[in-house]
């Protein structure tokens, strides 16, 4: 049976837009961040660590990071914030997430430069409000993936550990690493400012204050 010739472009535009149609709604969300140093924006992706992000675009609805600082900066390291106000008191938060890093990384989220990740105790599962953001590639950072099978043979930091019993090597707290879930895709540049601002020690911290309070002024959705 033959087809006329404008039902088959008729056709042709409604599979077109049906393949345009997914690409559209997989949009990541992005966050602009307003500080006193200037303005950055951060993509997150749901698909890759889903409960992290839900729980990051939660604080930022409730407008939680609205008045707190960047409190800890290392240059050679990261820069975080998001838990503490400009009197250095910590903000009450939800409870803890459960720690996604290894499912994050299986999807190719590692913490490289301009990356977000989750900052935690030496708990895995205590990451709420706060964030680091790499200003350098932090591959110790990154979560180790446990291969099937039991025992297990895997890398960590240049080394080879063999036959390890699996429940071992999954609830070693130093093999869980931080759970990377968004990334800087503009105004790194103000990020490199909060990098660079020299720092010292302030209110119940030693070291790695800035002298100059850098405050986050607003965190929206775009």
């Amino acid at each position: 049976m033959l087809i006329s010739r404008r039902r088959t472009a008729a056709l042709a535009a409604a599979l077109s837009l049906s393949v345009a149609l997914p690409a559209m709604a997989a949009s990541a969300p992005k966050v602009k961040f307003v500080t006193s140093e200037g303005e950055f924006v951060i993509e997150v992706y749901p698909d890759k660590a889903p409960k992290t992000v839900e729980n990051f675009l939660q604080y930022v609805k409730d407008k939680f990071y609205d008045g707190t600082i960047f409190h800890r900066v290392i240059p050679s390291f990261m820069v975080q914030g998001g838990g503490f106000d400009k009197d250095y008191k910590q903000k009450p938060t939800r409870p803890a997430i459960a720690h996604e890093g290894r499912d994050a990384l299986a999807k190719g989220l590692r913490n490289a430069v301009g990356t977000v990740a989750m900052a935690r105790t030496g708990d895995p599962h205590s990451a709420s409000s706060q964030f680091f953001i790499n200003v350098v590639d932090n591959a110790r950072l990154d979560p180790v993936l446990i291969p099937a099978g039991d025992p297990v043979t895997f890398e960590y930091q240049g080394q080879i550990h063999k036959d390890i019993p699996r429940k071992n090597a999954i609830n070693h707290s130093q093999l869980w690493g931080y759970t990377v879930f968004g990334k800087v895709v503009s105004g790194m540049d103000t990020v490199e400012k909060i990098r660079n601002t020299p720092t010292g020690p302030g209110g119940q911290f030693p070291t790695d204050v800035p002298k100059k309070m850098v405050m986050i002024e607003s965190a929206r959705i775009q």
